[in-house]
């Protein structure tokens, strides 16, 4: 008898709100394809009054439901956020893949009934190589920590697991690999490679420890870690000529007017705080790559003001080119002091092959100052002005003469020179 009853619901009738909604989009619906002048009204007043009042879900204009669009228009970045700078050195840690856990598991199909152990062994982790690649020209693009692919688990049927890919990091030629401060390898020849960290073994399946002493191995290893290292890439040779000066001395304007790098240019002084590097081209396709070295002041090699940092760039320039502001009232001092911080940092610093740069001839004063300088020294001076483009030829045709020795040098020896 209750098997037989049934569950009787009441009726549920729709809202007034719903209904009036219905009727107010049928009318909308039948005035819009029946009428479109303006003056006609589509909608009763009182059915408008009472939609504006309590329905809920109709909309009447489409204004209402359009997307509220802002201003699309990107904010522009300023000239030193969009400038690219060099980088010579990073840290690196290096972590390489883990290994696959093994699968403990037996065969199981009908009418085999002791299949016996089918658990494969785990894949690989995936290895780190540093690989020379001679497209590449600064470590920029490094970031400071790697992670190689683990590899997969073994599964059952004796399948293995598969091997974690090995993971490149391309660098430029030239790039020593360090470790504790004491080099591991030179990367000098291009395609060149060095395994910096090995993937971890995967574990073995219970398959693997099947024996005639044991039929139903139950036991199944997990994968080992893969290696763990902290390592220093240094850049043996950061560019063929190196901008020396003070802060303020006109050094990224220099470097704008002689190659097309675009270094951030102010009235102030340390507007540069990384270096850049730009290329000057040649007739006969030679490239010589000149760095815009941030500017360096008294007790540098005490690394007051980055110096440190400022001087290890220098000491990877072959050549040197002394740029002094003749805007100060003895520029020749100048000289002196960037010698003597040179020194400081290493013996024999300041005695590259070099030359020295007589920077904002376009000032009043400074053909007098000009006259001085030359006097007391014996290097070759070459008077430029960075702001008008005065004399810069004789600058590049020079540093091809620096660069054309640096290749003799370099040749005779056994290092191979760096070309760009």
């Amino acid at each position: 008898m209750l098997a037989t009853l049934t569950r009787v619901k009441s009726p549920r009738w729709p809202s007034p709100d719903i209904c009036l909604g219905y009727m107010l989009g049928q009318q909308v619906r039948r005035n819009e394809l029946s009428s479109f002048s303006p003056g006609c009204s589509s909608v009763p007043a009182a059915w408008r009054r009472r939609a504006t009042g309590g329905v809920r879900g109709v909309g009447t204009s489409c204004v209402l439901c359009a997307k509220v669009r802002g201003n699309t228009k990107k904010t522009e970045l300023s000239e030193k956020k969009l400038t690219h700078h060099f980088v010579d050195h990073r840290n690196v840690k290096l972590v390489a893949g883990s290994g696959g856990k093994g699968a403990c598991s037996f065969h199981s199909e009908p009418r085999k009934e002791w299949g016996g152990p089918d658990g494969g062994n785990g894949g690989d982790g995936g290895s780190i190589i540093i690989k020379a690649d001679r497209v590449v020209k600064s470590l920029a693009q490094i970031t400071p920590v790697y992670k190689g692919e683990d590899g997969q688990s073994g599964g059952s049927k004796n399948c293995y697991g598969r091997n974690g890919s090995p993971k490149y990091i391309s660098v430029p030629l030239g790039t020593v690999v360090k470790e504790q401060g004491k080099a591991v390898v030179d990367l000098s020849e291009h395609g060149q490679e060095y395994v910096a960290v090995f993937g971890g073994a995967g574990g073995k399946g219970n398959r693997f420890y099947l024996s005639n002493e044991n039929r139903a191995p139950m036991v199944a290893t997990p994968g080992m870690q893969g290696q763990e290292r902290v390592l220093q890439l240094e850049l043996r040779t950061m560019a063929h000529a190196g901008l020396v000066g003070f802060p303020n001395a006109g050094k990224s304007s220099l470097l704008r007017a002689i190659s097309n790098a675009r270094p951030a240019v102010a009235a102030y002084p340390f507007t540069t705080l990384n270096p850049h590097v730009g290329i000057v081209k040649y007739r006969d396709h030679e490239q010589v790559a000149v760095a815009d070295i941030p500017g360096i002041i008294r007790g540098a090699h005490l690394n007051r003001g980055l110096g440190i940092s400022f001087l290890r760039h220098i000491e990877r320039c072959r050549f040197l080119l002394f740029v002094l502001d003749l805007s100060t009232p003895e520029p020749w001092t100048q000289l002196q002091h960037l010698r003597y911080e040179l020194d400081q940092y290493e013996s024999g610093l300041s005695q590259r092959p070099q030359a020295i740069i007589a920077n904002k001839m376009d000032l009043p004063e400074a053909q007098e100052k000009l006259g001085t300088l030359k006097g007391l020294v014996t290097q070759r001076v070459i008077p430029v002005s960075a702001l008008t483009g005065q004399n810069t030829e004789e600058l590049i045709l020079h540093l091809r003469e620096l660069y054309d020795g640096y290749l003799q040098a370099e040749d005779s020896g056994e290092s191979k020179p760096t070309r760009w």
